[in-house]
């Protein structure tokens, strides 16, 4: 994915007008970028670089356009045919019509090209046949290893959340929104999910259906059942079930128990109360209708010898692709490189995931979370672990961190994790006057990375490696992991 330069040239095309052009690009939603002979471009879905497509134009800017794909002239040699039979209205997956070769190649070139364009670093890609020696020694440029991808790029996803409706019968379905809209596309396999999610789904509509339980519909407010939420631990093969509804009590909930509880993996079914007319979809605590009220999971990392078990609600925040997550997690071990005697601090630590991997080899670890309950989590799962040197604090960690530096505290490596959105400024400024010798920053979305590496590599840092992984496949998302080293002056 590249910077798109749109033409400065005035709009001579309509609404409803259809032209034929070559697809040369990808955007940051995944669609197709061409341009018209006299340079009008356009973003159309579900097209690859490489295609000659014929496209209906549906909404003109003065320098852009969105068009509609009518039909192929010419398919690329990355195209396609998609996996999911609708793929091409879910929201969900933006790249199915693309070889899963392109699309991790064009995930690298993402991270490779937001690094230089907004960060100003250029990156040499680590061949095959490179040997022990570092090429961004002999080049100057930033080390960067090709990306991760994933054997089996289906049923990865731990954790799925399907909307309840009903189809012009008045009959339950469950799937998914259409892009940009709240209209649901009827799917009970996403075959990104886990399998038991189609039996899981069944069982609650057939319930739905029988004991006239009725889903919620977002123009009146009325009706109960408004999503259903689905986990599973990969390493134990424990599920939980959370139905979230209109109502303080789930009617009729033993008839659902007894369809729910004899599946195989099931350990709990829990509810959670939404009334409000909002897109939020938990907005209230998670309660136990039956079993546990969480699963438990396991990540490794073998060439460490750490194993972490942890406590997951419906609530959490757990990544989705544990077999990623593992990959990206023994990589933080390995650029955190610590011999037992450092602190630690774990920014945006979420429920501890990476803190208590991290705590298995540091003398000390400290995270900091913004979600009362991931903190709860933390401390829960780091005693179940029976780990005692890992502490947690609840906060803002442009709030807390430089608290506890006012305090006295230091950290010999920072590892960061954060949101989209990337560190708070008022969080890297304070960074830089603790001065840890190493930084780790796993990111998951490439251009507020770029923007925070070109400001700590201008502030005394140097980036040292650079590593993309797979994280979604299908989408346009992509992880990365950064090694920074304070820089050595003289």
């Amino acid at each position: 994915m590249s910077s798109n330069k749109f033409s400065n040239r005035t709009n001579n095309w309509k609404k409803n007008d259809t032209v034929s052009i070559r697809i040369t690009d990808v955007g940051q939603n995944g669609e197709g970028i061409g341009r018209t002979e006299d340079g009008y471009t356009i973003f159309t879905k579900n097209t690859v670089p490489g295609d000659l497509a014929e496209i209906r134009i549906v909404k003109t800017q003065k320098t852009y356009g969105f068009g509609r794909l009518m039909r192929l002239l010419e398919a690329s040699k990355d195209r396609t045919e998609p996996f999911c039979p609708i793929a091409g209205q879910c929201g969900g997956c933006q790249l199915q019509h693309m070889t899963y070769e392109a699309e991790l190649q064009l995930k690298e070139n993402k991270v490779r090209n937001d690094l230089e364009r907004i960060g100003g670093i250029v990156t040499e890609r680590r061949t095959a046949d490179a040997g022990s020696e570092d090429q961004a020694d002999r080049t100057g440029n930033v080390r960067m290893e090709p990306i991760v991808g994933m054997d089996v790029n289906r049923r990865y996803r731990n954790k799925a959340q399907f909307p309840i409706g009903e189809d012009g019968q008045g009959n339950p379905v469950a799937g998914f929104y259409a892009g940009h809209s709240h209209r649901i596309i009827p799917c009970e396999d996403c075959q990104l999910g886990v399998e038991e999610n189609r039996e899981i789904l069944r069982a609650v509509l057939d319930w739905m259906k029988e004991q006239r339980v009725a889903a919620y519909n977002e123009e009146t407010g009325k009706g109960i059942v408004r999503h259903v939420l689905i986990r599973k631990g990969f390493a134990t093969g424990e599920i939980i079930v959370c139905l979230i509804i209109n109502a303080r009590e789930l009617p009729r909930k033993d008839a659902l128990i007894d369809r729910l509880s004899v599946l195989k993996g099931m350990v709990g079914i829990t509810i959670s109360s939404n009334t409000k007319k909002t897109n939020v979809i938990m907005n209230a605590p998670v309660r136990t209708i039956w079993g546990r009220g969480e699963i438990e999971d396991i990540l490794r990392s073998e060439a460490f010898g750490v194993q972490v078990r942890y406590s997951i609600s419906p609530a959490s925040f757990y990544q989705v692709n544990p077999v990623q997550t593992e990959k990206i997690y023994q990589k933080v071990l390995e650029l955190a490189d610590l011999s037992g005697t450092e602190t630690v601090m774990d920014l945006y630590c979420g429920i501890g995931t990476i803190s208590l991997f991290l705590a298995a080899k540091a003398a000390k670890v400290i995270g900091v979370e913004i979600v009362p309950e991931a903190i709860e989590d933390a401390k829960k799962n780091a005693a179940m672990n029976g780990i005692e040197n890992a502490e947690f604090y609840v906060g803002k960690a442009e709030e807390v961190v430089p608290a506890l530096y006012a305090k006295g505290a230091k950290a010999d490596v920072v590892v960061v994790d954060p949101p989209r959105k990337g560190c708070d400024q008022k969080l890297l400024d304070t960074i830089l006057q603790m001065d840890p010798g190493r930084l780790v920053y796993v990111s998951c979305d490439p251009a507020t990375l770029a923007r925070d590496l070109k400001f700590l590599t201008a502030n005394g840092y140097e980036l040292k490696y650079v590593q993309p992984y797979d994280q979604f496949c299908h989408t346009v998302h992509v992880e990365t992991c950064c090694l920074l080293e304070k820089t050595v002056v003289g």
